[in-house]
Order: structure tokens, then C-alpha cells, then sequence
């Protein structure tokens, strides 16, 4: 046999070194604590700044903080009253309007102060009757105003006589001088004639007739949202 040849030794290549990118993670992250320190130097020489400008124009820090106080409350006073008209809508008060037809004229004046309650007039009151001067519901609703409303019971409904100014009179001569009302309403399942509702307008008398009567009985929206040019709101006080 003849001599046997000796097999070559495979050699791995060396591992290839990467101190380059080492360097450069390190020259990366460098610039990164660079650029954030220069970011805070920046942001505080701002607010330095700021605050020596509102130091020397302290008007501008009084206006600034009645701005966000009035914001922040009003957007407060506006979520606590959308939650009361929510828990009020749950309650679920509803009339339809063959139900408050068939009411005896009493029963409808109880009907119209349960409706204001359900709106969240938690002093709702019905003071119809004998030497009522005009008034059979008084109320105070979340805004702080006084209603004064008379109650008009048609069982006929639209087909009954219309209310007239007569009543209108009676209405507008006790509703604020007496009762202290800041909206003073008729309401009634029928109808106004012509002269009532311009003298109502004259006077600035609120009329709930047969349609807006149906809708704020179904409980689609408070009294005060389907009627128009109603007082702005005031503080609260208690019924008179």
C-alpha cells in the first residue's frame, strides 16, 4: 500500500470584528442625551421665561386664571345638569295626550306639577283652587327661576272653545307683581285665539298649547327648552 496522503485541515475564518457599530450605538445614544438635554434646557428657558413675563403683566396671570376657572366651571355646572336631566328622563313620566284629556280639570293641574318635578322642580306645587290669584302651579326650576303657571282643561281638546285674553289678564296682572314669577305660563290641552297668543307676545307671557304640551308630556326635552326667549338663568332661590 502506498503512503497515505494527509487530509487538509479546514479552518474556520476568524470571526469578523464589529467594533464600528460598538462605537457608533455609543455615538448614537451620545447624541440622543444631547439632543433631550438640549430639549429640556429649551423648554425650561421658556418657561423661565413665562413666568417672568406674567410676573411683570400680572393682568394677563388674573385674566388667564378667570379663563380656566370659568371654563372649568362651566363645564362642571354643564355635566351636573345633563346627569340630573338623565336621572329625570329615567324616571320615566309620561302622559299622552288622550290621558291628560280624560283628566278632570284638578287632575290636569296635579299632571302639569308632576311634570315640572319630573324636570327637576323638586318644589313643584299645585296652589289651584279658590284665591289662587291666577296661579294653580308654582315651581322653581334647576336654573334658579320661579314659574308661575295656569292650568286651562279643555275635554274636548283641540275641538274645545279656545282660551282668550281674559284669562290672559288675570294671568299677567298677579304673575310677577304677586307670585313673583321670572316665567309666567298658560298651559292648556287645547288651543290660544289670535288675540290671546298677540297679547301674550305684548306681554311676554308664555302659551303651551295642545302640540307643545304633547311633546313635553312624551319627555322628549324640560319645559323650558321648548319655549322661547325664557329668562336667563339666576340663582337659586326658594318658592315664594
Amino acid at each position: 500500500m502506498g503512503p497515505q496522503r494527509e487530509r487538509p485541515v479546514s479552518r474556520r475564518p476568524p470571526a469578523r470584528r464589529r467594533p464600528a457599530r460598538r462605537r457608533s450605538r455609543k455615538t448614537s445614544g451620545g447624541e440622543q442625551l444631547v439632543l433631550v438635554g438640549g430639549g429640556l434646557v429649551i423648554a425650561w428657558a421658556l418657561l423661565m421665561g413665562l413666568l417672568s413675563f406674567l410676573a411683570s403683566h400680572l393682568w394677563v396671570l388674573v385674566v388667564l386664571v378667570l379663563l380656566v376657572g370659568g371654563a372649568v366651571t362651566a363645564w362642571l355646572v354643564t355635566r351636573q345638569r345633563a346627569a340630573q336631566w338623565e336621572r329625570v328622563k329615567s324616571q320615566g313620566l309620561r302622559y299622552a295626550l288622550t290621558q291628560l284629556d280624560a283628566l278632570h280639570h284638578r287632575q290636569f293641574e296635579h299632571a302639569v306639577r308632576d311634570l315640572m318635578r319630573r324636570d327637576g322642580c323638586a318644589d313643584a306645587v299645585r296652589v289651584g283652587g279658590a284665591g289662587d290669584n291666577g296661579a294653580d302651579v308654582k315651581a322653581t326650576d334647576p336654573y334658579g327661576r320661579r314659574w308661575v303657571i295656569q292650568c286651562k282643561h279643555r275635554q274636548a281638546g283641540l275641538a274645545g272653545s279656545p282660551v282668550g285674553t281674559p284669562d290672559l289678564h288675570v294671568l299677567n296682572g298677579t304673575g310677577r307683581p304677586v307670585h313673583k314669577g321670572d316665567v309666567v305660563v298658560l298651559v292648556t290641552n287645547g288651543r290660544f285665539s289670535k288675540p290671546a297668543v298677540e297679547f301674550a307676545r305684548s306681554q311676554r307671557l308664555h302659551l303651551v298649547d295642545r302640540a307643545v304640551l304633547g311633546e313635553w308630556a312624551s319627555g322628549s326635552r324640560p319645559l323650558w327648552e321648548l319655549l322661547r326667549e325664557v329668562p336667563p338663568p339666576r340663582r337659586p332661590t326658594s318658592l315664594s
